[in-house]
């Protein structure tokens, strides 16, 4: 096999079955790297993937800025891929200083001693990682006032947890028109990408073997969330939504679908906050087991 990158095709959902068992193998700990979240998010970030020897390799090309590569995925060491992609992206793309972006800690070690290669911790995209009996249980004086708010939500309205089927999409993708609409989601890059990945993920759900969660009150669904299993001891919080105006329904959707869904493990990876203030604070007030670090490696002259 040649040692030049291969041509880069978009993702469809076709392709789950080859890039899920090669994802799955590595057993990844960052939450980017699931079929579902590469899948969901790939209009946005202009995704394609290819593969090289061993390895997946996936570049993003959005539409605010520049070209830059995930990890790879395969067999350790990693650096050979990792310095093929950053090639590929500097002569392909013209970039003056090609990065990866959302590199893992292991990757980032073997990067580290390269010479013309900068890495930089990416606070923003830094994973929250939860143990799993304590989002449950949330017990102890850490949880006081997150139990507070599962308390007033259980106590206050009549809800039905279930876990998210079919028929449930439509009422989801309702429920998010009335978000967008609050939020006007129009008018904001963010968030009317993020409201395109909430409707691939509903109309793909079944495709993309995911799990789901839903509330109910008076019959409507008024929160959901989807997840999936990202390694063998960690669930991935991909997606969770709920209608404002019920006092302490994120708590409450939270703690259901970690109790229902995901008992059996130990470990629930939340995903990044963007570097969005609210969105930390919010990550940080369910007190983070650890975080799943992740960096910037960017060429810095070639």
């Amino acid at each position: 096999m040649n040692n030049s990158v291969p041509n880069f095709t978009h993702l469809r959902i076709a392709d789950r079955g080859l890039l899920h068992k090669m994802l799955w193998k590595f057993q990844p700990v960052t939450s980017e790297l699931t079929f579902t979240n590469l899948f969901i998010w790939r209009e946005h970030y202009g995704t394609r993937w290819a593969q090289y020897k061993d390895w997946l390799l996936f570049i993003c090309e959005p539409a605010d800025s520049a070209p830059f590569a995930l990890p790879p995925i395969g067999p350790s060491p990693r650096l050979e891929p990792a310095l093929a992609i950053l090639d590929w992206l500097a002569k392909e793309k013209k970039l003056p200083n090609p990065s990866i972006e959302r590199v893992d800690k292991a990757l980032a070690d073997e990067l580290q001693g390269q010479n013309q290669l900068s890495i930089a911790p990416a606070r923003e995209h830094f994973d929250y990682v939860y143990l799993t009996q304590e989002l449950i249980k949330l017990e102890g004086r850490r949880f006081h006032a997150k139990k507070n708010h599962v308390n007033k939500f259980t106590s206050t309205y009549k809800f039905i947890y279930e876990p998210l089927r079919e028929e449930h999409a439509e009422q989801c993708l309702q429920m998010m028109n009335q978000w967008c609409t609050l939020k006007k989601c129009n008018e904001d890059m963010g968030l009317s990408g993020e409201w395109a990945a909430i409707k691939e993920a509903l109309e793909n759900f079944q495709a993309l073997e995911i799990q789901g969660g839903v509330l109910r009150i008076n019959g409507k669904v008024e929160a959901f969330s989807l997840g999936e299993m990202l390694n063998e001891n960690t669930a991935v919080i991909h997606i969770e939504k709920a209608n404002p105006d019920f006092e302490g329904i994120y708590a409450a959707m939270n703690q259901q679908f970690c109790e229902h869904a995901w008992n059996a493990t130990s470990h629930i990876n939340r995903e990044q906050d963007m570097g969005i203030p609210g969105l930390r604070q919010a990550k940080m007030s369910y007190n983070p087991e650890h975080f799943e670090e992740k960096f910037r490696g960017t060429t810095l002259k070639l």
